[in-house]
């Protein structure tokens, strides 16, 4: 005989609501499709669109980087004759012959890209912030300066790089020509390895300024004006209004459009492309351009070791970005 307890919530039965087994992922999965069907109906062709140029390719870049394809072995047609793929798994042959730099190219263009994105996205963001500053005030002309600033943006980048290298050309270029003129050096700027990556370095700053300058424009604007009012009554410098609230303002915008500009840079493929051509300035490469080259510049080509490479740089910047994220979070864990 059970007695029941005055003021005690009747337990539920077994197999009742409070036990029901929670629904698997196909049946979430299927209720989500059946309640939300048009949403699905929308990002159906995002889907796939983004798994014809984005996933397969990777899918596929990652099983040739295991491989010995090249231009030799791999499966093409040829009239109304097919010839099959030839080419052998290696596994991870390619990656160790890479890493431990027993192809002679790896760390060379490693270092090398590793100098050109810190300088290039230094001199984004530190002349970038410059003109940003200058634009923000209230000068006559504002509008006009701005248009004029962002024009290196707004011209296709294939434009803006055949410009310039008729300017840097050895012979005949007009920067040459000017320093001619001036009784100054003229300097190989397409044919000497330094010059050559002096040029590169510059026409990239050039290509990549507007960039920084219209997005840390946006976030000065949306610093609050009593902050300097109250800084100023307080009696501060202009370099400490800059560095205690110019600065922290700007925090939110910076470390996304850095974030942006590594990555941008690090795989800037144009401007080093377009530059020095196909099979131009070698030591002037970087990772990208030599990962293009080794399965598109040369013969036989390369395609296994092009994909190994493709997946190194890959690989790199998601370590980065995921470090680079982390390490923001600390910083503005620890000012809060």
């Amino acid at each position: 005989m059970t007695v029941a307890v005055e003021g005690a919530a009747p337990k539920a039965p077994k197999g009742g609501r409070g036990d029901a087994p929670r629904p698997g992922l196909f049946a979430r999965t299927k209720l989500s499709y059946e309640k939300h069907w048009y949403a699905w109906a929308m990002v159906a062709p995002v889907v796939v669109v983004l798994g014809a140029l984005v996933l397969y390719p990777l899918a596929r870049g990652i099983y040739l980087s295991l491989t010995d394809a090249n231009s030799q072995n791999i499966g093409r047609t040829i009239g109304v004759n097919e010839i099959p793929d030839s080419f052998s798994w290696v596994g991870l042959e390619n990656y160790t012959e890479i890493l431990s730099g027993a192809d002679g190219s790896f760390w060379p263009h490693f270092l090398w890209t590793i100098v050109w994105t810190a300088v290039c996205v230094a001199f984004h963001y530190g002349i970038g912030l410059g003109l940003a500053l200058l634009l923000n005030r209230k000068l006559r002309g504002r509008t006009f300066y701005r248009l004029v600033l962002i024009l290196p943006w707004a011209v296709p980048t294939f434009v803006t790089v055949f410009s310039w290298r008729l300017i840097l050309a050895d012979e005949g270029g007009i920067l040459n020509t000017a320093l001619g003129w001036l009784q100054l050096p003229q300097p190989a700027w397409l044919s000497e390895v330094l010059w050559q990556r002096t040029a590169a370095i510059m026409v990239n700053v050039w290509v990549g300024v507007p960039f920084m300058m219209v997005s840390l424009l946006g976030g000065l604007q949306s610093i609050n004006g009593d902050l300097y009012e109250a800084a100023e009554m307080d009696g501060t410098t202009p370099w400490q209004r800059f560095r205690h609230v110019t600065l922290p303002g700007l925090r939110s915008v910076s470390s996304t459009v850095i974030l942006l500009g590594v990555i941008w840079t690090f795989n800037q493929f144009v401007v080093i492309f377009l530059l020095f051509g196909r099979t131009g300035a070698p030591e002037a490469q970087i990772l990208v351009t030599w990962a293009y080259r080794l399965g598109f510049g040369q013969d036989p080509r390369d395609y296994a070791g092009s994909a190994a490479y493709g997946v190194i740089i890959l690989s790199m910047l998601i370590v980065f970005a995921s470090f680079y994220r982390r390490w923001l979070a600390r910083n503005e864990q620890s000012a809060a």
